[in-house]
């Protein structure tokens, strides 16, 4: 990429680099600039996020090795949730864990700061008080934003809890875990496996973590996966509705949200009780807005844009 840039960047130089880092655990709230020390203590949180942390901090490494006098900034999936209540955020454990670490994160935090940002520059979206943000993908969360600001949100202390997955299987009762290492055997290194590789749509379909696949498949297993998906979402927005006390508007985004009208059109259908209606027609084309005229709740297709969140991080903390 920097060669890319050097031979192509018509003069440009980079000034600064951005990246996305996973987890910020208790202590990184916002965005920070890496150093030594930063770098450090993102590395002892990779436990919590297996699939992404030292990928990202690998980057941050290599770049650092090339470039070493280039400013560094993280921004962070978890940063966004910092707003959320204590009881939102504490596990039923006792209180000596919580100041350990063990609590309720969350993830996704720059698509639903970008997501809650846009809502705020639309219009007729900035009215809206109560919103639950379906951040559906190969990764998948819910969050319920109160004013523009997170209050609750599906996954937890890593990334594997909550919604099932393409491959991981979302929430699951911890003993189910004890069981498989006591009565099957299983290290810890293959429940971590199983968790985080084997199991969602992948192991329900036995076919594929893609959704596009999936939908496209006869296969009863395919269906049963879809239908688990959908039927995950619509019980946790239902939560976060609760936790809301209404609903003002749904916002759908990532790769399944803003790209498979189909899944948008089932969670939509299963709030009738709320007095949402979907207008087929303008969800199956993609429009931004999809609700119908006399829906008392709007439903919004917003793709998002993480990247943008990055760099205005990034240009933040620049010297």
């Amino acid at each position: 990429m920097l060669d890319v840039v050097a031979r192509t960047g018509d003069g440009f130089e980079i000034a600064a680099a951005g990246h996305r880092i996973v987890h910020g655990g208790a202590r990184f709230t916002d965005a920070v600039r890496i150093d030594t020390q930063v770098l450090a203590e993102l590395g002892a949180l990779a436990p919590l996020a297996p699939l992404h942390q030292r990928a990202g901090l690998a980057i941050v490494e290599a770049l650092r090795a090339a470039r070493p006098r280039l400013p560094q900034v993280a921004a962070f999936d978890t940063a966004f949730h910092a707003s959320m209540p204590v009881v939102a955020q504490r596990f039923a454990l006792p209180q000596a864990w919580f100041e350990r670490g063990v609590r309720r994160y969350g993830f996704h935090g720059l698509s639903y700061q970008y997501v809650s940002g846009k809502l705020r520059d639309l219009p007729e979206a900035r009215a809206v008080r109560r919103v639950v943000v379906a951040h559906l993908g190969s990764g998948a969360s819910l969050c319920a934003l109160l004013d523009g600001a997170s209050i609750a949100t599906t996954m937890s202390f890593t990334p594997t809890d909550g919604l099932p997955m393409a491959t991981r299987c979302g929430a699951l009762d911890p003993s189910a875990v004890l069981y498989l290492m006591r009565a099957h055997a299983l290290s810890d290194d293959d429940v971590e496996r199983l968790l985080n590789f084997e199991s969602g749509l992948l192991g329900v379909s036995g076919e594929s973590g893609d959704i596009r696949a999936l939908l496209a498949s006869a296969r009863p297993s395919a269906r049963l996966a879809v239908d688990l998906f959908v039927h995950r979402i619509v019980v946790e927005a239902g939560a976060l509705v609760a936790a809301l006390g209404g609903l003002d508007a749904l916002v759908f985004t990532g790769g399944i949200g803003a790209h498979q009208p189909i899944i948008r059109q089932r969670v939509a259908e299963a709030f009738g009780w709320l007095g949402v209606e979907c207008d087929a027609a303008r969800n199956a084309a993609g429009e931004a807005q999809f609700h119908g005229a006399r829906s008392r709740v709007g439903l919004w297709n917003i793709a998002t844009d993480e990247e943008s969140i990055i760099a205005a991080h990034t240009a933040r903390l620049m010297p």
